[in-house]
């Protein structure tokens, strides 16, 4: 999902060895960049309009047209000289079955972050609303949950500590055969604790829904710290 530390984790990933061609390293919303490919992102805003839908207005079933199968094929075939290439976009997890009929073994990593941080962050960013947010990361984190119960992967929790965070990371790196996370300075670490400022309120009632999926999401992330 979406203001869920997937910056965080894939700069981080980047730093162990993983490549990620042609990516963004700076935007108005986070100084070090989002790490995000901009044609892949291109890419899927294309096929999300296609299926007249949008990242905050996701169709329930996506096609892809042959045009976006053609421009995948050509940006796997540029990116996949390297052996270790990888690329994030919140929005892959709208259109993966897409991807997994062009990939070969494609290796998955998650991260998911409280509902309400969610929530709050994308109301201060763009004014969305708390309810149509929580909508949304239900719909997102659904889909990483699905992913996970068809082959299991390792997913982690943005909530967690900085200590549990290096943690969880390494068990990742050791995952995807990466470097071991080098011990950087506070510069050049892409952990950022202004990222985090919109903390959840625990007095906060979540619906049943949001609440379950949140339970279920962290009760499988906490096997990577083990």
């Amino acid at each position: 999902m979406h203001r869920s530390g997937t910056s965080w984790l894939t700069g981080s990933l980047q730093q162990a060895g993983l490549y990620l061609g042609k990516h963004h390293s700076w935007n108005p919303h986070n100084r070090k960049g989002n790490r995000e490919n901009p044609d892949i992102m291109v890419l899927h805003e294309s096929i999300l309009a296609f299926n007249h839908g949008a990242w905050d207005a996701p169709p329930e079933c996506i096609v892809w047209a042959e045009q976006h199968k053609a421009i995948a094929k050509q940006l796997i075939t540029i990116n996949t000289a390297e052996q270790r290439w990888g690329f994030k976009d919140p929005r892959t997890l709208l259109m993966l079955d897409g991807w997994k009929s062009l990939l070969d073994d494609p290796v998955y990593v998650g991260i998911f972050r409280h509902p309400l941080t969610v929530a709050r962050s994308l109301n201060k960013r763009g004014g969305m609303s708390l309810l149509q947010a929580l909508e949304l990361w239900v719909i997102y984190n659904t889909r990483l949950l699905d992913q996970y119960l068809l082959c299991p992967f390792p997913i982690i929790c943005f909530d967690w500590s900085e200590t549990h965070l290096d943690k969880g990371l390494a068990g990742v790196c050791r995952y995807l055969d990466l470097d071991e996370p080098a011990q950087v300075d506070d510069s050049s670490s892409f952990f950022d604790a202004d990222l985090r400022h919109n903390q959840a309120d625990s007095a906060f009632g979540l619906p049943e829904i949001v609440d379950s999926l949140y339970q279920q999401l962290t009760h499988i992330s906490k096997q990577w710290l083990d």
